[in-house]
């Protein structure tokens, strides 16, 4: 479902166990395979661990409903496999950048 005029940009945050980098090798193949599909659409814009990667990840999507983007999260692997602990998804209204939305 497209998004209004109002926000046309989606911040997702997860929070990672503190342990993440140890457990997460056997699922990181699917986790990426799990949003190639949005990432090809352009749905997805930007998305990656926070440094360290104990800190969290930040996905950037475009063209998508917060409830949507919750939706998809629940089939991700990471999520599955209980590495993530808290999931943030946040409409962000940009006012400036490069990739800036024309109405």
């Amino acid at each position: 479902r497209a998004l209004s005029t109002s926000a046309k940009y989606v911040v997702m945050r997860y929070d990672y166990v503190p342990d993440i980098l140890e457990k997460r090798g056997p699922h990181r193949e699917a986790h990426l395979a799990h949003w190639r599909e949005d990432v090809a659409a352009g749905r997805v814009r930007l998305g990656g661990a926070l440094d360290p990667p104990s800190a969290g990840a930040l996905i950037i999507f475009h063209g998508l409903e917060p409830e949507a983007i919750r939706e998809k999260a629940k089939a991700d692997p990471y999520v599955r496999a209980k590495l993530v602990t808290g999931m943030h998804v946040t409409p962000w209204n940009v006012v400036i950048g490069a990739d800036m939305v024309k109405d």
